[in-house]
């Protein structure tokens, strides 16, 4: 068995998601800093040459230059922890292929996220649906994914406080940064002073992700709750951090003081050596214009989980209506973030596969 971190990869580092997973891995302490992979047209090319976040590039990576998304070519350099980031649709055969070579995968696509024996994980919101991994085909090294970027929020959000509501409906509206589309969206100049009222099958992946990351686990698969999930989603002018409105329509009548304190004192990671868990999961504002994008985008602690938080605001509780704002940071906590943190969680458990020797 080998010493030292794990040896990875980030598939689709060209993107925004992709750059976010380098940022995040460069120092990261049980993640060895990764190889580079992109879609043909980045391939050759520098991480420095596509890089467009705000963040500093890590200057270990700079001069990087892109290779090719070549399953066989990824495992046979060693590589044994992968992180996603390829459009989905083109990263689903590229992600079963390494697994079947023994290279674990940790995605942001969503082509997987529906299959058997692939937890779909939020750590603090599901943990024990990684277990989940029993049930896929033998031979294989896991595969886990991350929930859309909207879902994460919303069941984050959700979670702390569900027992206590025992919601019968959640109606949802989102206001979504570009960035959400992409390097692409990011460049749009459809967004500009404009809000545009359709994210295609945004709506529908958000409502069945959430009642299945809220799920509870039943043998092999998960049992989801019978809420209905009702979305509204919408494009707006903003870079980061998808904000929303949620009303939940609640079966109980809990004060609002219980729902304060669910919310406040939820941190159920806090005991675990996990250094992208953001301690508390959950903020409250209590002014009354917040949460903002531009102001709390990048809450989250320690330093490593700047972006990783959940900001909720604005709580009004009428029985049985409960209505607030959330916002999250979409590229990060429903993103690169949210994939290194159940990579983490994983290492945690004794679910990635044993190490290669070499």
């Amino acid at each position: 068995m080998t010493e030292g971190p794990f040896r990875t990869a980030i598939l689709g580092a060209s993107g925004y998601v992709g750059q976010h997973f380098a940022r995040l891995l460069a120092t990261h302490p049980a993640f060895a800093e990764p190889e580079l992979v992109a879609g043909d047209r980045s391939v050759g090319r520098r991480l420095e040459d596509v890089w467009v976040l705000d963040e500093p590039i890590p200057p270990g990576l700079a001069a990087q230059r892109l290779g090719a998304a070549s399953p066989s070519r990824v495992a046979a350099g060693g590589v044994e922890v992968v992180f996603g980031a390829m459009p989905t649709g083109r990263a689903g055969p590229v992600e079963t292929e390494l697994s079947r070579r023994g290279v674990a995968v940790f995605t942001n696509a969503a082509d997987h996220r529906r299959d058997r024996g692939v937890p779909l994980l939020i750590p603090e919101v599901n943990p024990d649906h990684l277990q989940l991994l029993d049930r896929r085909p033998a031979g294989r090294a896991p595969i886990v994914t991350n929930p859309n970027c909207t879902a994460t929020g919303l069941a984050l959000g959700l979670a702390p406080v569900w027992e206590l509501l025992a919601p019968r409906a959640v109606l949802v509206s989102t206001y979504q940064a570009r960035s959400g589309a992409g390097v692409a969206g990011l460049r749009s100049t459809a967004f500009t002073d404009n809000v545009v009222p359709y994210i295609a099958d945004e709506e529908e992946k958000v409502a069945w992700e959430t009642t299945a990351l809220l799920g509870r686990r039943r043998g092999g698969g998960v049992v989801r709750p019978n809420v209905s999930v009702v979305v509204q989603a919408a494009r707006v002018p903003v870079r980061d951090g998808h904000l929303e409105a949620v009303t939940v329509v609640a079966g109980n009548d809990p004060t609002e003081r219980q729902i304060l304190r669910a919310w406040r004192t939820f941190d159920p990671l806090v005991r675990l050596p996990l250094p992208t868990a953001p301690h508390p999961p959950i903020v409250l504002r209590p002014e009354p214009d917040r949460p903002q994008p531009r102001l709390d985008v990048g809450t989250g602690s320690p330093v490593r989980a700047r972006g990783m938080a959940v900001v909720i605001g604005r709580v009004r509780w009428s029985p049985p209506f409960l209505r607030f704002f959330l916002l999250s940071h979409n590229a990060v906590r429903g993103g690169a973030g949210g994939s290194v943190l159940n990579a983490e969680f994983a290492l945690a458990a004794g679910a990635l596969p044993h190490r290669r020797d070499g």
